[in-house]
């Protein structure tokens, strides 16, 4: 039986290419017909020996010349046949979009100013929902030279690359060659003893074409592959886009909540400083003793070193964002935000689970990569099957180049070569199997990725909740102990009062002040959290 191997895959040669000038090749014999039909005692999962991964020559049964012809002829004509059939292997489905109608678990407090919708989409990039034209200015920075979202731009363009790589397996491969030889001729060698050798020129220019007929769609089913973890690579650098955009904004208000509690714990010290000078002059006029002032310092001291940490967070925030924005600290300064300067809407809008699933970055790039692994099943079953190619081939070859293009220095040749698996140790099977469970393991990661996304998104919410709650109760608190200072401070100028009541009231003021200034910064840092947890455009 006429095999050959080509790439580690046996080829069967019964296609011969017809030359031009030589005799054709007898056709093969035509196959038993019988009832009116061509039969075949296999069914058709199993008309190649590959499909089992099982050598030819170890079944049973007589008629080993009939046995060889149609091994032979049966993989050649289903090949012919089937040309332009559909990809073997599972076509995909996009998984079906979740059915929840919320994100929080029952007794979860409600956020006020949260609203489910729909589609959340903002009207154009979801941070000027905060109103700061300092931040507007500062992502479009971050936007045009951070380095990740540029990792992010080349990986993609990669990614589209290799999808054009793959599309071209589909199209005809064709070559050019040209040659100049200088060769000398033993005729001894071919029997001819006695004979003198001749040296001469030889000049040729041809080309070759090539056709993969893909019939069980190997290469459809790559190019599928490819364009799927393409997908997935935008995706991916959507998401890139989006964690920028949400890291700016954070460090953003982090510096003006910082700034907002270095100016409280100033305020503070220098409450602690009233105190003390009022101290002193009380005890000048000889209302308190000496040692009077000796606790308002010690408090003015512990005040005061609360604003050494807070200015070295400040300062990481502020290099952070200079990172951010695709600088080094030394070249770049972060703008000086403040709360003021920030608006937050009433309303936020939040999408509904079903419409997250289908729009937020991380979630779409692992439904492409469970479309590139669905599609490698494809590829996977497809080198099971033959695979048939076609060549032709052009060359004009003479002994002196004004020959070169003359009709008798003309050579051609058409053929049809076929591929078919026989036998592989069952490595055929395996990939397959293998291809199989990284889909299934990629559909696994998918929904980890839903719940993940569902579980920040329902974090977040009850954090604005807790926000809401706290913010509201400590700016209570500090208007109470605003008015308990001030009794206090008045009881003491009337001289109806104790000093040490008012330094106590003076503390408790200050902290109520300084919690509450935490707690806005934080409730900001939430709402930034929860429009990046939600996907909200971001161009």
């Amino acid at each position: 039986m006429p095999w050959s191997t080509e790439g580690g895959r046996p080829v069967v040669a019964a296609l011969r290419p017809f030359r031009h000038g030589a005799s054709k090749s007898a056709a093969p014999p035509p196959p038993h017909r019988g009832g009116g039909g061509l039969k075949n005692r296999n069914p058709p999962s199993r008309l190649f020996a590959g499909e089992g991964d099982r050598p030819a020559e170890g079944r049973g049964g007589g008629g080993g010349a009939r046995r060889a012809t149609r091994c032979i002829v049966t993989p050649i004509l289903a090949a012919l046949c089937l040309v332009g059939c559909a990809a073997v292997g599972p076509n995909f489905q996009r998984p079906a979009a979740t059915t929840d109608a919320g994100y929080a678990m029952a007794g979860d407090p409600a956020p006020r100013g949260v609203s489910l919708t729909a589609d959340a989409r903002t009207a154009g990039p979801w941070w000027k929902a905060l109103g700061s034209a300092q931040l507007d200015a500062v992502m479009n920075q971050a936007l045009a030279g951070n380095q990740t979202v540029a990792q992010a731009d080349a990986a993609l363009d990669k990614a589209r690359r290799q999808a054009d790589i793959a599309r071209a397996a589909l199209k005809p491969q064709v070559d050019a060659n040209a040659g100049v030889e200088r060769e000398r001729v033993n005729p001894a060698a071919f029997g001819f003893p006695g004979f003198p050798g001749n040296t001469f020129n030889l000049y040729s220019v041809g080309g070759t074409v090539s056709y993969d007929l893909d019939i069980f769609g190997a290469n459809r089913r790559h190019l599928e592959a490819a364009r799927a973890m393409a997908q997935a690579q935008a995706r991916r650098a959507d998401a890139a886009y989006l964690t920028l955009t949400g890291e700016v904004a954070l460090e953003a208000v982090r510096i003006a909540g910082l700034r907002a509690e270095l100016d409280a714990v100033r305020a503070v010290a220098a409450d602690d400083q009233e105190n003390i000078d009022i101290v002193r002059r009380a005890e000048a006029a000889g209302g308190e003793a000496n040692s009077a002032s000796s606790g308002g310092q010690a408090q003015l001291a512990q005040d005061q070193a609360l604003a050494p940490p807070l200015a070295q967070q400040l300062s990481e925030a502020r290099h952070a964002l200079a990172v951010l924005v695709g600088k080094s600290p030394a070249q770049w300064s972060a703008p000086d935000f403040n709360f003021a300067g920030f608006s937050p809407p009433a309303q936020v809008p939040v999408s509904l689970p079903s419409s997250l699933v289908r729009n937020r970055p991380d979630i779409l790039a692992a439904e492409a990569d469970f479309h590139a692994a669905t599609a490698s099943i494809g590829v996977a079953a497809a080198n099971l099957y033959p695979d048939v190619r076609l060549s032709a081939g052009l060359t004009q070859a003479a002994i002196t180049p004004g020959a070169l293009f003359d009709y008798s220095s003309t050579a051609w040749t058409l053929g049809a070569g076929l591929t078919a698996p026989i036998f592989h140790g069952g490595a055929l099977r395996a990939a397959k199997a293998a291809a199989v469970a990284d889909a299934n393991a990629s559909l696994a990661l998918y929904r980890q990725t839903v719940l993940a996304a569902f579980g920040q998104v329902a974090d977040v919410l009850a954090a604005l909740a807790h926000d809401d709650d706290d913010l509201a109760a400590l700016t209570r608190a500090e208007a109470a102990a605003r008015s308990t200072l001030d009794d206090s401070r008045a009881a003491y100028n009337l001289g109806g009062g104790a000093r040490l009541a008012v330094i106590i009231a003076q503390r408790q003021a200050n902290r109520a002040r300084l919690a509450r200034v935490q707690a806005a910064g934080q409730r900001l840092i939430d709402i930034v959290k929860l429009f990046a947890a939600t996907a909200s455009d971001w161009r």
